[in-house]
């Protein structure tokens, strides 16, 4: 699978933070972007017990109704003392209006309802890329950190104000937006999927 420069890529997300994030990583490469909600495309219901069942599922269906290359990421917070929650119920955990305030809130008040002292928790983030053909392509990134309350930070979104990644002092939402572009899950997911020779340098 290639992308050419000038080519069309559709960003299979309505969260502006993550397709914001995903145009600034993908910059360099010269491509013609498009958020899934510029192009009014549905949001297809996230059935897959996986990221990336979840993220292969949603790049199929911007391709199939874009007619475009279509790059999904479907990332979450796994906890470790929840038994991995809330994965990939991230950002249901938000609520319908996802809001990440109340989905910050939820992880606190688990993790003292547990009693636990194990604040330990990582980023995933899956990257799938499909073409209208059906020809997919797959990328995971993974960062481990501690979990921090209350939340510090507006730079970012969704749980980044809680999250401080291993061998650093700042939340993701405290830090500079291009060290978290440097670092994140979703910039190693990002690694991986520049090492693939899918995108024209």
């Amino acid at each position: 699978m290639k992308l050419a420069r000038g080519s069309t890529l559709v960003i299979a997300s309505h969260n502006k933070g993550k397709v914001r994030e995903i145009r600034e990583l993908l910059a360099p490469f010269q491509l013609v972007i498009k958020g899934a909600d510029e192009l009014d495309l549905p949001e297809p219901e996230e059935t897959e017990p996986t990221f990336v069942g979840n993220a292969l599922l949603k790049a199929r269906a911007a391709a199939n109704a874009s007619h475009e290359a279509a790059l999904a990421d479907d990332s979450g917070l796994a906890v470790n003392a929840l038994g991995g929650a809330p994965g990939i119920y991230s950002a249901r955990w938000a609520g319908e209006q996802k809001d990440f305030a109340m989905g910050m809130a939820r992880v606190e008040r688990e993790l003292k309802a547990k009693n636990v002292k194990d604040y330990s928790a990582r980023f995933i983030s899956v990257l799938a890329l499909a073409k209208p053909d059906g020809e997919t392509a797959v990328f995971e990134g993974v960062i481990d950190g501690t979990l921090t309350f209350p939340p510090r930070g507006t730079r970012g979104f969704g749980y980044d104000p809680i999250f401080v990644a291993n061998g650093m002092t700042e939340t993701f939402g405290e830090i500079e937006p291009a060290l978290k572009h440097a670092i994140s899950h979703r910039a190693r997911a990002f690694k991986k999927l520049l090492e693939s020779g899918v995108l024209s340098s």
